[in-house]
């Protein structure tokens, strides 16, 4: 009998801490903060300081300094995050830029790196390393005679390795881009007729390479040249 009423002792007193624990105030929590702004295209547009020129720009190009400016803008890599790129254009070439790189931003087509030309020594460096960029005071790949569109600042070049280049020898630049010949299946950073890019390309009247008989997939110009 003793031990019964023990038992009921200790039974009433551990519900008699549950009962005190359940009725005790939750901890309070933070309130919740604002959610993270939507990531948003942004674009800062300036003249061109010397150094961003480099030997991208000599005495007898077509475009003097004083008619390119450089654009700052942000996109998004293959890492999924979004980089801060640069690119010297045709201060007329500006607007359809811009709005290129916007509706390449929104459907958030992947961009490997966009650095100007004076961060290396020639082009084939800046296409092995599958750099996209726009002014370049230099000859055709791969036709030495003759002066690239890219001299006057109205054609850019998006992602090279992906997008590679056949030249009127049958030659693909860069070395490195070889196997993005094969177009199907499209693969990330690759561009095709009717995509976000090329959609923009035309929207603004330029001009893409890739379907021109000796292939440059990577380029689009305002002449189509």
């Amino acid at each position: 009998m003793r031990h019964t009423t023990a038992a009921a002792a200790v039974t009433a007193a551990l519900c008699a801490a549950a009962l005190a624990c359940s009725t005790q105030a939750a901890p309070s929590r933070a309130p919740a903060g604002p959610p993270d702004p939507p990531v948003r295209f942004t674009s800062r547009v300036t003249t061109v300081p010397q150094a961003k020129l480099g030997a991208s720009h000599r005495t007898g190009c077509p475009v003097p300094p004083d008619r390119l400016r450089l654009i700052r803008m942000n996109h998004w890599g293959f890492d999924g995050r979004t980089h801060v790129g640069e690119m010297v254009v045709h201060e007329d070439a500006v607007r359809p830029v811009l709005h290129v790189f916007e509706r390449a931003f929104e459907a958030r087509f992947p961009i490997r790196r966009m650095r100007v030309m004076a961060e290396y020594r020639d082009d084939a460096e800046a296409m092995a390393d599958d750099n996209t960029s726009a002014f370049n005071c230099r000859p055709v790949t791969g036709d030495p005679r003759r002066l690239s569109q890219h001299a006057w600042g109205d054609a850019v070049d998006i992602n090279p390795v992906e997008n590679p280049y056949v030249d009127i020898n049958a030659v693909v630049h860069p070395p490195n881009a070889r196997a993005h010949l094969r177009r199907s299946p499209a693969r990330p950073g690759q561009i095709h007729p009717g995509d976000a890019v090329a959609a923009a390309f035309r929207e603004v009247g330029w001009q893409w390479g890739g379907r021109w008989t000796n292939p440059d997939y990577q380029h689009f110009s305002a002449n189509g040249e």
